[in-house]
């Protein structure tokens, strides 16, 4: 009787052991906003059962380029003044790092490969630097936030007993926006405009997880 209530305590944890996971990923992100370019990411998550998971995350995408909206209010406001405009004027670097909680589904496929799906919720802060239009050697710097969403499937192999690698193609989708000043050279008059970065696009991760 005693080893039969051992073997009952003890099955629970020899199938979910592993209640734990943490994930480093890498990739490609191309939003609407600006090119394409590199993304890092980690993840954290909580097993529910071998088959779903409750999860965070953080990731970070950086990308220096024009911005054309700022350009066109250089060109607008102080063009004629100038002479010509420069793309320095309008030169930004761009911080994107969002923050999620998600939901995973794990469906097995062969003993050491699973399909899955997942969807996330959370927030993107945008950190953005950007040159003064009307002296462009001074810097200014930013900060955006908007409501966002993520919905991704893909296939995780088994490395080991704790370690997984898998690879993720997924759409995410933010809008953020903060506003900025310029001033009209004819009239003195400041206004006040609202710009903003539309962060919707696909990402393709890498990534290697480590179960406990």
């Amino acid at each position: 009787m005693k080893k039969l209530l051992l073997l009952i305590f003890l099955v629970p944890i020899l199938l979910f052991g592993q209640h734990n996971g943490a994930a480093i990923n890498f990739g490609y992100f191309n939003p609407s906003a600006t090119d394409g370019g590199f993304m890092l990411g980690y993840k954290g998550e909580k097993f529910v059962d071998r088959n779903l998971s409750l999860g965070w995350s953080v990731g970070w995408f950086h990308k220096q380029y024009v911005d054309q909206v700022l350009l066109s209010e250089a060109e607008k406001y102080y063009g004629v003044l100038d002479g010509s405009i420069t793309e320095k004027k309008a030169t930004s670097n761009m911080h994107s790092v969002p923050i999620m909680a998600s939901l995973t589904s794990y469906f097995p496929l062969l003993p050491i490969v699973d399909a899955f799906v997942t969807g996330s919720l959370g927030f993107e802060g945008l950190l953005i630097s950007y040159n003064n239009l009307q002296n462009e050697n001074d810097n200014e710097l930013k900060t955006a936030w908007d409501f966002a969403w993520e919905i991704g499937t893909g296939i995780s192999y088994k490395l080991g007993n704790r370690s997984d690698f898998y690879g993720e193609i997924s759409y995410h989708n933010s809008n953020p926006s903060w506003n900025f000043k310029v001033n009209d050279p004819n009239t003195g008059v400041s206004k006040s405009l609202e710009q903003s970065f539309d962060m919707s696009g696909v990402a393709v991760k890498f990534g290697f997880k480590f179960l406990w």
